[in-house]
């Protein structure tokens, strides 16, 4: 028979265990700081990078966030957007990404960071820290970003196509979408004021211009004026043109995008959305204002969480674009 002591002391440390899993299991294996010791200065390189970058070419800001974005909804935060397609057609070529810019921004810090230290950081911490250090680089808010991600060695087009909500998603499948992520109401109308930074072709909103129902109208949420002013800029089936998603700023990440929304000016179907919902238009309307720089930096950070490999799981990759040799040689 167990003592009663040693009983008593078990059941404290099994109760102690069960406070401690939730937390552990929440941070997923990331921690801040998780190259401190290994890579001392991997984030000061990649803040060295993208300051020469953006100085020079401040409209990759909006592309290499949004390319973060797009890595953690399809498989988890694991690098899996930077793969070339090879046997399969990978994330990158999926009709969704293929407005994405600044690959070779990637590969520059990559290429920097393996210099200093080889094989320690991978590229979906990079995309987490490049994605960071563009919305600071834009006059946005700065956070610490919880690290040790390792990347995954499978992209596939079709994965992309299956999570990433369209340009024309409504309130209701926009929701869906950000719940099967574990993100709520509020993450996703935080995560949309992204749109505060970037532009856009015409041919991802030329049908609230030209042909809304199929009748030759524009979508009656879309501001009368507004369209006039986009019809100018857009042409029918006009696929090169670059519109700025918030008009007047789209090189500075502020609560300009809220504004334009409000006004009924947000340029996809998927802003508009954003006042045919209680939650959301409430922050659009009166929250947006004095928390966005608050808020945003909470949600990406709980965005960047999404499925990530920790551990011994995947790989660090030597190049962004391509998974290890063995890897490759395993799977054949």
């Amino acid at each position: 028979m167990v003592p009663k002591v040693v009983f008593s002391f078990f059941l404290n440390f099994v109760a102690i265990l069960v406070l401690l899993l939730p937390q552990t299991a929440d941070a997923q294996g990331l921690k801040i700081g998780f190259y401190s010791k290994t890579c001392p200065k991997a984030e000061a390189i990649v803040l060295q990078e993208m300051t020469e970058v953006i100085k020079v070419a401040p409209s990759l800001s909006g592309p290499l966030l949004r390319m973060h974005f797009h890595d953690c909804f399809v498989m988890g935060c694991d690098g899996s957007i930077l793969l070339n397609s090879s046997k399969n057609t990978a994330e990158k070529d999926a009709p969704p990404n293929l407005s994405l810019r600044g690959y070779a921004v990637i590969d520059r810090v990559k290429a920097k960071l393996e210099k200093s230290c080889k094989g320690i950081v991978s590229c979906a911490d990079i995309l987490a820290l490049v994605a960071r250090d563009v919305v600071r680089l834009t006059n946005g808010p700065f956070w610490q970003v919880p690290t040790g991600r390792r990347d995954g060695n499978v992209s596939q087009a079709s994965d992309a196509l299956a999570n990433l909500p369209p340009p024309i998603a409504n309130i209701s499948s926009l929701k869906a979408s950000f719940s099967s992520k574990g993100l709520n109401t509020k993450d996703l109308v935080v995560l949309a004021g992204s749109h505060t930074i970037g532009t856009s072709h015409c041919t991802s909103f030329s049908n609230r211009l030209y042909n809304f129902t199929g009748k030759g109208d524009s979508d009656p949420a879309l501001d009368k004026n507004y369209v006039a002013a986009l019809k100018k800029k857009c042409k029918p089936n006009d696929a090169t043109t670059l519109v700025q998603m918030d008009p007047g700023s789209s090189k500075s990440f502020d609560n300009g995008y809220f504004t334009q929304v409000s006004k009924r000016r947000g340029l996809f179907q998927s802003d508009s959305a954003l006042l045919q919902d209680p939650q959301t238009k409430d922050y659009v309307l009166n929250k947006a204002s004095t928390s966005f720089f608050k808020d945003f930096p909470v949600s990406i950070v709980k965005m960047g969480k999404i499925g990530v490999l920790t551990g011994n799981k995947g790989e660090i990759r030597q190049h962004c674009a391509l998974v290890k040799l063995i890897i490759i040689m395993h799977s054949s």
